[in-house]
């Protein structure tokens, strides 16, 4: 379900849409992809969560944070943390159909999400990251290590992660890497996808 190059959107950091960048992601073959906007309003990320639906028919579309959004656009799925709707708030919405994915930062945390339904877990962040304020301290690939012994939900790995420290996250176990900055940064956002997705197939 949750496998490869996990790509999520950050229109801050893009050089140039996330639109584009979507597109750049799906031709590079990736299966899902996670669209988040902390700084758009309602209708913008409305107008733009449907446009990028059209473009995932190939790929599963995640909604960020705003299970709204996912209802109206209707998104395969949504992906929450500790402050956002709670998980039983947000499968009583979705149903039981829907992906929901969340973001844990310690051992307690992933066995509780998958104790109570998670699809599958974000961990992180594995290294230092600037993506995102606010963050817990990096946790290293030890805890993806951890987790999978005992968690039997997908893990995909998040923060920090680059070229140089992929084949370690995968060798680690996780499922799937997400690495933003790493990637929609660069010229040609395809060809970066791409150098992640064949290091994970040469690693797994």
């Amino acid at each position: 379900m949750i496998n490869g190059y996990y790509f999520i959107t950050d229109s801050v950091l893009s050089r140039e849409s996330s639109i584009s960048d979507v597109e750049n992601a799906i031709d590079a073959g990736v299966t899902v992809v996670q669209y988040r906007n902390k700084a758009g309003c309602t209708r913008i990320i409305y107008e733009e969560a449907l446009e990028l639906k059209k473009i995932c028919s190939s790929a599963r579309f995640i909604i960020n944070d705003r299970v709204d959004i996912a209802l109206a656009v209707d998104a395969d799925g949504v992906h929450i943390g500790r402050k956002d709707m709670p998980y039983e708030a947000a499968r009583d919405l979705l149903g039981k159909s829907k992906i929901i994915g969340m973001s844990v930062h310690s051992m307690g945390e992933a066995l509780e999400a998958e104790k109570q339904g998670a699809d599958y877990l974000g961990v992180g962040p594995i290294f230092a990251t600037t993506t995102k304020r606010d963050i817990e301290q990096p946790c290293g690939t030890s805890l993806i290590r951890e987790i999978k012994k005992v968690c039997k939900i997908p893990v995909a790995a998040i923060g920090g992660i680059d070229l140089d420290n992929a084949g370690s996250v995968i060798e680690a176990g996780a499922d799937a890497i997400c690495a933003i900055s790493a990637v929609i940064t660069k010229s040609d956002v395809r060809k970066e996808i791409e150098k992640f997705q064949a290091l994970f197939i040469k690693e797994k």
